[in-house]
């Protein structure tokens, strides 16, 4: 480790300098250079607010140094075209600000070419509406779930034990306890670290079924009905997709899958953690509804909904006509955008696979509203959800709520450092190395967790109020714009075509693509 060279390579210089002093007393003046150098470091390792500096003293100052100076190499790497990510790093340094409790506000106006095709706006009113007294909610839950969940507008998403550490998971639950928001277990188990602080759940069942699994990996109903009791667990996920990598299942490296991790995901110490493609539980859009509805029942009526990245439209199709033809309906549908994933995922899957979430948002909210199914499901948007303007943007679309989990790791500190993948993370975020988790001090980041999240929904009902509307629900697709040129600026409204209630179902009212891709689609099968 760094850490480790910095202190010995400190210590022995130290010695020498002591030892030598003894033969020429002059050297002792270096210990005016050594001795404060080691104080720091010292001082560094001990301290608990700044991750890096705990884990890497010294030398992490650096980083802190290029940071205060950050907006002049930030411009210069966007001029450079050598910054991959400007607007998310934007992002990140107001995550950080409100994490932190810091002045968001910013000089001299936008700092973006607000010209440039692609820049987005919300369209504000001359008269302001008064501004909500407290965090709008929506209830999750149809006809069929007797313990509906009140949820907040923004959620943590989908994040794994194992994929996080176990201080990363602590800070995040406890978070969502302050703050009275849900925190998604991802496909990992609900580990004792995601009970530990008693913060909502919402348990994601993948393809492992980890958590609720026979010795053959396969789906153990007994043994899901046992965790699913849990006070903590306030709804269900059945994940068949995600954004980072749709279709192409999963794997934690053995190396990672500890005694720990192990016991969570009920598989072997030291064995590969595998998520196959597909779900052994069902292989029809029926039997996935009659999978829903049974983990309804053996869930004592929670709130039960699927996660997917949109892939081809016509699977979707086949969903919607099992839930006609079964009568039974996920309470919500976690909508994951092609470009979203916080972990490690092939290139070419992240980058060429997957529907991006704008486009899978107005598509299920369309087909949806044209099976009239719209009114018994709530869709939550996923992927790349940073500011209160990108939740306004997604329900103008037609979500109903926000989940993130980029934004909820800038809250713990995470850098950006792209080492997900390597258990090298020198936040302590996604490694389980014990020597760089130690450096993520749960205590310190409960409240960083808790407080990013009340300033969203703070700037959110700020925005409504400036936009002139009282509730999310007031979101229209007329308010967001879109330059697509110099000279040519379009509303949601404008971009996108929305179905009415119903239009599916008339057979005299079609409508393109939808309307024959319906008229093919078939419960019994994909199609």
């Amino acid at each position: 480790m760094a850490r480790q060279y910095t202190f010995v390579i400190l210590l022995i210089a130290f010695a020498v300098i002591g030892l030598v002093g003894l033969l020429w007393p002059p050297v002792w003046w270096s210990l005016l250079v050594i001795a404060p150098l080691l104080a720091l470091g010292i001082r560094d390792a001990m301290q608990t607010r700044h991750t890096v500096l705990r884990n890497f003293p010294i030398i992490g100052h650096f980083r802190y140094l290029i940071e205060h100076i950050r907006p002049e190499i930030q411009q210069y790497l966007v001029e450079s075209n050598l910054d991959a990510y400007p607007v998310e790093r934007e992002y990140r340094s107001l995550i950080y600000q409100r994490a932190k409790g810091d002045l968001e506000t910013r000089p001299f106006g936008t700092h973006r070419d607000v010209y440039r095709p692609g820049y987005e706006w919300a369209a504000h009113c001359t008269v302001p509406a008064p501004q909500l007294d407290e965090e709008p909610r929506i209830d999750i839950g149809g006809k069929d779930c007797k313990q509906p969940y009140s949820s907040s507008l923004l959620n943590i998403s989908a994040m794994s034990f194992g994929s996080l550490s176990s201080n990363a998971i602590l800070a995040l639950n406890g978070g969502a306890r302050a703050g009275g928001f849900a925190h998604n277990t991802g496909e990992g188990g609900v580990s004792r670290y995601h009970l530990e602080h008693g913060g909502d759940l919402i348990w994601q069942i993948g393809s492992g079924y980890f958590g609720c699994r026979t010795p053959e990996g396969r789906f153990n109903p007994e043994r899901f009905e046992e965790v699913a009791a849990g006070e903590s667990i306030r709804m269900i996920e059945v994940k068949l997709s995600q954004g980072a990598k749709p279709g192409a299942g999963g794997i934690l490296p053995a190396p990672k899958v500890n005694r720990e991790i192990a016991e969570a995901r009920e598989v072997a110490v030291g064995e590969a953690c595998i998520s196959p493609p597909a779900h052994s539980a069902f292989s029809t859009p029926v039997e996935l509804m009659e999978f829903i509805g049974k983990l309804r029942e053996l869930s004592g009526g929670k709130p039960v909904g699927m996660k997917f990245c949109m892939g081809r439209i016509s699977d979707f199709l086949a969903i919607c006509r099992a839930m006609l033809d079964t009568g039974i309906r996920p309470d919500f549908i976690t909508v994951d955008g092609g470009e979203g994933g916080t972990g490690a995922a092939p290139l070419e899957f992240s980058n060429s696979l997957g529907m991006p979430k704008r486009d899978a948002l107005v598509v299920v909210h369309d087909i949806l509203t044209g099976t009239n199914l719209r009114d018994d499901i709530r869709i939550i948007c996923s992927g790349k959800i940073l500011s209160a303007f990108h939740m306004i943007r997604s329900f103008a679309l037609g979500a109903d709520g926000c989940n993130s989990a980029r934004a909820m790791m800038f809250a713990l500190g995470c850098i950006q450092s792209l080492r997900c993948n390597s258990n090298t993370c020198p936040t302590g975020v996604t490694t389980q190395d014990p020597a760089l988790r130690r450096g993520l001090v749960v205590e310190e980041k409960i409240p960083r967790v808790q407080r990013y999240h009340q300033r969203t929904i703070e700037a959110l009902i700020k925005m409504l109020s400036a936009m002139g509307l009282n509730h999310p629900d007031e979101v229209m697709p007329h308010h967001i714009y879109r330059r697509s040129g110099d000279l040519k600026v379009a509303s949601f409204a404008e971009l996108y075509e929305f179905l009415e209630p119903g239009q599916l179902l008339d057979e005299g009212n079609g409508h393109g693509l939808f309307s024959e891709a319906w008229k093919s689609a078939r419960s019994d099968r994909w199609t």
